[in-house]
């Protein structure tokens, strides 16, 4: 899977790049691609403390307690098995989502203000959704759950 970065904001996408970038609308000419542009742990089977602080930890709940009675799934996002911090010098700017790996939304934080975390309210019943979070000092997770 080929991974594409906008070079006017850092979007994301997978494998084709829109006409438009979809969050600060440069053209599709503005992605390159660039493989390391999602970090990973060093060894997955040993968590270090600054991997458990970024990787985004997904809990899928079927039954949305916001919208009853329709085809509605929950999916929450918080950024660390440990929380990480969200201060003015470090902190995580916004989660960005994806259903098999079309981006869907970005939700921004505020640091002092915002808990690393967000949620959102799908009208899907299947897939794979991904999160991808941006640390304004350590870059992109990201994290993937089945719907």
């Amino acid at each position: 899977m080929k991974t594409l970065v906008c070079k006017g904001c850092g979007h994301i996408e997978f494998n084709e790049a829109p006409e438009k970038c979809l969050v600060c609308r440069s053209p599709k000419t503005a992605y390159e691609e660039k493989s390391d542009a999602i970090q990973k742990p060093a060894n997955p089977a040993a968590l270090t403390e600054g991997d458990k602080k970024h990787i985004p930890q997904i809990v899928v709940v079927k039954e949305c307690g916001l919208i009853p009675g329709g085809c509605c799934t929950d999916v929450h996002a918080r950024v660390g098995e440990i929380e990480h911090v969200m201060q003015d010098k470090h902190y995580i700017r916004c989660l960005d989502y994806y259903v098999d790996y079309k981006f869907i939304s970005r939700v921004w934080l505020s640091p002092n203000v915002c808990h690393p975390a967000a949620a959102l309210h799908l009208n899907v019943k299947g897939g794979t959704v991904t999160v991808i979070e941006n640390c304004n000092v350590h870059g992109n997770w990201m994290a993937e759950a089945k719907l």
